[in-house]
């Protein structure tokens, strides 16, 4: 339980961003986020303004344009979302080859396509550079509340263990001739899933009564704590102080 878990978005690295403490991290990309949503959509050059903020930050993280591109693909259903909104918005339409589009609907799917993808690429390029037990130890820095830090822990150091739980019981259905073809099969999936969320419980609560023995008390030892220097602090809040000044520039002219 005490060992590292590497993620996909992870990209192991020695550069200056991934130097820098979890915790100070989180809080540039929380507050670039900030700044980004509290820019006004009429300003599109700020927008792009934004990119090439990121985009300096990618460069510095040495994160490829392709792995951060196949990444945000998991924005699509935001796409979907704002690709209708110019059909059903009200307001003053306009033409635009043959079609009839509300003007407010365009704004609104702009903004939507625009502030999703910065806040996604954001953290896209932290989960990036930050392991996930650097991440944790990070949340406990900014103290977010305690309970929710084990959550999350729990979460990441067992979800593989449900995955390999639901790859076994796919393969066992295969090993003996099963395959989800219509809707008449879907009572054998139902099962499954029963089935898994029962042996799921099982384990959790033995790992529970092994965390117990082991003298777990609700709260989880802190075995690394983290600290940052005022440099990292000023290094990492860079992004979000420029941003900020792009964004009151955006709300002046």
């Amino acid at each position: 339980m005490g060992a590292g878990h590497a993620h996909r978005l992870y990209r192991h690295g020695h550069s200056p961003v991934h130097r820098l403490p979890p915790h100070c991290k989180l809080a540039a990309v929380l507050a670039f986020v900030i700044v980004v949503v509290s820019t006004p959509r009429e300003a599109v050059w700020a927008f792009g303004l934004y990119a090439v903020l990121l985009a300096g930050v990618a460069y510095l993280a040495r994160v490829p344009a392709g792995f951060l591109l196949k990444r945000l693909l998991i924005e699509v259903p935001f796409v979907a979302f704002a690709v209708l909104l110019p059909f059903v918005a009200e307001g003053p339409h306009t033409e635009f080859l043959g079609l009839s589009l509300s003007v407010n609907g365009l704004w609104g799917a702009f903004n939507v396509l625009a502030k999703g993808t910065l806040g996604v690429a954001a953290s896209v390029l932290l989960a990036s550079t930050t392991e996930l037990r650097e991440l944790l130890l990070g949340l406990q820095r900014l103290r977010l509340p305690p309970m929710l830090v084990q959550i999350a822990s729990f979460m990441i150091r067992y979800g593989d263990v449900i995955a390999d739980e639901m790859r076994r019981m796919r393969i066992a259905r295969e090993s003996r001739g099963f395959e989800a073809r219509g809707v008449r099969h879907w009572g054998v999936l139902a099962k499954s899933a029963g089935a898994l969320f029962i042996r799921s419980y099982e384990r959790g609560e033995r790992v529970h009564l092994a965390m117990m023995s082991r003298g777990y008390s609700g709260s989880m030892p802190v075995i690394d704590d983290v600290t940052a220097s005022r440099a990292q602090w000023t290094h990492a809040l860079a992004l979000p102080a420029a941003a900020l000044a792009v964004c009151l520039l955006g709300w002046t002219l």
